[in-house]
């Protein structure tokens, strides 16, 4: 999908309304509509993985855009990204929310996501698609971020769906 060839922020910004369609071995297929991302952006940003350089963890994010990126948060949740942008220009898409399923832990439980998808690319067993969708987008400072740069933590790279709340 040409979406994950733009830089995070941007990426980001588009994914919101896409459906994610995750495929098990058994023929089961979960679809859902992300409803909120995050970006993160290159070494340069102290949220991001790649702030430390080409780590062991964060080697991923060197990786060709439509690369899945799964990790352990504090030895309990698995984090859904997405590369994006070109390979060896560190940046991913953070999926922190579907329809019905808020919060990045609980999209991966859902989803039946695991460190297993770490590394591999978009394709059978977890895949984009656009049908068209496209909501109202609010952008807020990313969450959860307290030992980035202040400036890195004003960033307005969250982005969710519209509510009429």
């Amino acid at each position: 999908m040409t979406i994950l060839t733009r830089p995070a922020p941007e990426a980001a910004e588009a994914l919101v309304g896409k459906l994610l369609v995750r495929r098990f071995p058994d023929g089961r297929e979960i679809r859902a509509r992300i409803t909120e991302t995050e970006a993160y952006f290159r070494e340069t940003d102290t949220a991001c993985h790649a702030r430390f350089g080409r780590t062991k963890r964060a080697e991923v994010l060197y990786h060709p855009a439509g690369t899945i990126y799964v990790y352990l948060c504090y030895g309990i949740h698995w984090m859904l990204n997405l590369v994006t942008g070109p390979e060896n220009d560190p940046q991913a898409v953070l999926i922190r929310g579907v329809e019905g399923v808020s919060g990045p832990g609980r999209v991966t439980k859902y989803l039946g996501i695991d460190g297993g998808l770490n590394d591999t690319r978009l394709g059978p067993a977890l895949d984009l698609e656009d049908d068209g969708v496209c909501p109202e987008i609010t952008r807020t400072p990313r969450i959860g971020i307290g030992y980035a740069s202040e400036e890195d933590q004003a960033r307005l790279w969250r982005f969710c769906i519209r509510t009429n709340v």
